[in-house]
């Protein structure tokens, strides 16, 4: 018997128990559905969470700084950043000297919010950071360590959203207080070169609350380097490069390296892992539903026994009965993953849309709070591959499950299935 003719028949048996069929074409719909709409939204997570993390770091930039955060924190020495600068893929390295306990003043006494004032050299942190330095709310960059300027993060000096607030401008001198040894501290005055567009995004390059002073304005003799930032050439060899670097200090133990992208590399498995994890889990249902078809077309068998034994009094193969009930089962599979692929997309978007307004941050304003978190933008991904593999696997499971009573359907004897009631 022709294969049209087969799958014919098999529509036509399928049609005359729609209720039957409905609910069994069901079971496949939901489990497509489900495997779809969670591989789409976990992603669109995975997306969203690597976009963060490249707003947060710059993947060509490593953070170094001495010893380690349970160690102990030390400082570097002009030397130590000078031979940074000489390893092999680094094309510019930086010191950076942070002074936390700083504190910074407007003319009229207002303490400006400056959680870290750090003392940097302009050009270098520029060109090593263009992203962070290129959008700037008032004035603009200065150039190189030697200079009595100052510039300010966003919420240093606006102290709202509605620039109402704004206690200091572009032109105007501040002071920073800056501790040398209790009880006594040193005072200066600089000139507002800039002023910072508001980032928001998190990691250490978040400079909101950060102020900058030049190289300069630290004492030579008293020039304690905490923090040496390098730009590669490549982001791609950053571990390779990292471990150069290692080997320029004679205690290779002695500083920690922050390399965002293995950092963003080690995020992304745990987040595919998870993925894949929560897939499996909902392809359990495509399995519940191959149960179904199995016991519904278990019963179709018995139901439809004496037609049988007339087919195969007329002629009908064992194989020809046999590929009628698996052509039943296979299109129970693909209507229902045709089915389930569209209700996947629109359950994954219904879902994106609960979610992103559900998982919303919240805000905090405490003094210890130098980022403010974008909201969650949860968008579905669709990989093909995902829709392809759902899809195929629905058919598997159907044509599966739907193999025994198929066999069973074969083997049936013609005299007995003629006889049967």
């Amino acid at each position: 018997m022709k294969l049209s003719k087969i799958l014919a028949m098999a529509w036509e048996n399928l049609t005359q128990r729609k209720l039957r069929s409905s609910l069994t074409t069901l079971g496949v719909v939901i489990g497509v559905a489900t495997i779809i709409s969670l591989a789409a939204l976990g992603q669109g997570f995975r997306t969203e969470v690597k976009h963060r993390m490249q707003e947060g770091f710059e993947l060509d930039v490593l953070i170094i700084i001495p010893g380690s955060f349970t160690s102990g924190l030390g400082t570097f020495t002009s030397e130590e950043v000078e031979a940074v600068r000489n390893v092999s893929g680094v094309t510019l390295a930086t010191p950076i000297i942070t002074l936390p306990k700083a504190e910074v003043y407007t003319q009229n006494g207002t303490k400006l919010k400056a959680l870290t004032v750090a003392a940097v050299n302009f050009t270098e942190m520029t060109q090593l950071l263009p992203d962070r330095f290129s959008t700037i709310l008032e004035g603009e960059m200065p150039s190189g360590q030697e200079n009595d300027t100052i510039v300010l993060g966003y919420r240093t000096c606006i102290f709202s959203d509605n620039y109402t607030e704004q206690v200091v401008h572009k032109g105007e001198n501040v002071t920073v207080s800056i501790p040398i040894r209790y009880p006594y501290t040193v005072n200066m005055t600089f000139q507002v070169a800039a002023i910072l567009d508001k980032s928001g995004t998190s990691g250490l390059t978040n400079f909101d609350y950060w102020a900058f002073i030049p190289l300069n304005a630290v004492p030579e003799d008293q020039r304690a380097y905490n923090i040496i930032l390098a730009k590669v050439n490549d982001p791609e060899r950053s571990e390779e490069i990292a471990r150069e670097i290692e080997n320029v200090f004679e205690n290779p133990y002695s500083i920690s390296i922050l390399i965002p992208l293995a950092f963003m590399h080690t995020a992304d498995r745990i987040l595919g892992f998870i993925q894949v994890f929560l897939t499996a889990i909902a392809a359990i249902s495509l399995l519940v539903a191959g149960i179904g078809i199995m016991n519904i077309m278990t019963v179709s068998v018995m139901e439809r026994t004496r037609e049988i034994g007339i087919l195969k009094a007329i002629g009908a193969k064992s194989r020809t009965i046999l590929a009628m009930f698996l052509s039943e089962a296979l299109l129970i599979g693909v209507i229902g993953g045709v089915i389930g692929i569209f209700t996947g997309y629109g359950i994954s978007y219904g879902l994106a849309y609960f979610l992103s307004r559900f998982l919303q941050p919240a805000q905090q304003d405490t003094a210890f709070r130098q980022t403010e978190t974008r909201p969650m933008e949860l968008n579905p991904i669709f990989p093909l591959e995902w829709i392809l593999i759902a899809f195929i696997f629905a058919i598997l499971v159907c044509i599966i499950f739907g193999l025994y009573p198929a066999r069973k359907a074969a083997k049936l004897d013609p005299v007995e299935a003629l006889r049967y009631e």
